[in-house]
């Protein structure tokens, strides 16, 4: 049974993303932090790669010509968890399956409040100075990824004492759930300092984020 796993995709871009590699790792226990099986795989996404991206993933077009559609690419079925670096992106991109999202963005934000950059290259800096700039010159494929995720998810676990999925996922909740405004005139402003009518105003957009919401309605 594979409950949770560690997922990233690499897209064909900005506009309208889809799929062309994803990648996911097995997350078999979080006390002890014990990892499984692995999957990565290239599709082709019946559209061109945008520039930007190519940048990114050095993924060519005609390398995907004799790969799967990327409308093939599923999850195992019995995955309860996902978990990845502002996974909404990825969990977006294959059609937002009804899976629990675990974030650890948002949560290496809440843990390292203080340092400058959070992005997966720049938290494996942090917390294993002496071998990113190796392992980071694979960065951008979806399958070194999901490693360089894991090693961060490992950290965060340790610091925040995690015991189980379920734990893990209430504290990316959480940790998701802003305290401050995070755009806007008013923002850097505590939620609770906002004014009355802003909130209203804020809570009548039709693309307001769930957990900005939240924190505005319990506010």
């Amino acid at each position: 049974m594979t409950k949770a796993v560690i997922f990233d995709t690499e897209t064909t871009g900005r506009k309208d993303p889809i799929i062309i590699e994803g990648a996911w790792l097995e997350l078999k226990s979080v006390d002890p932090f014990k990892l499984g099986l692995s999957f990565c795989q290239r599709y082709n996404p019946g559209k061109p790669i945008e520039l930007g991206a190519l940048a990114t993933h050095h993924i060519y077009d005609e390398e995907l010509i004799q790969c799967p559609p990327a409308k093939s690419f599923s999850l195992p079925n019995d995955v309860e968890y996902i978990i990845g670096h502002n996974i909404d992106y990825d969990w977006n991109v294959i059609d937002q399956p009804n899976i629990r999202r675990i974030c650890t963005l948002a949560l290496a934000r809440k843990v390292w409040n203080s340092i400058d950059a959070y992005s997966q290259s720049a938290l494996l800096y942090f917390i294993d100075r002496d071998n990113a700039r190796d392992i980071l010159k694979k960065a951008h494929s979806a399958e070194t990824d999901v490693r360089i995720c894991a090693t961060i998810l490992e950290k965060i676990c340790i610091e925040l004492d995690v015991s189980s999925f379920e734990h893990l996922w209430e504290l990316s909740e959480d940790a998701r759930t802003p305290t401050v405004m995070p755009f806007g005139k008013h923002k850097g402003t505590l939620i609770t300092d906002i004014p009355i009518d802003y909130k209203k105003w804020l809570l009548s957009q039709d693309n307001i984020d769930p957990y900005l919401k939240d924190a505005l309605l319990n506010s």
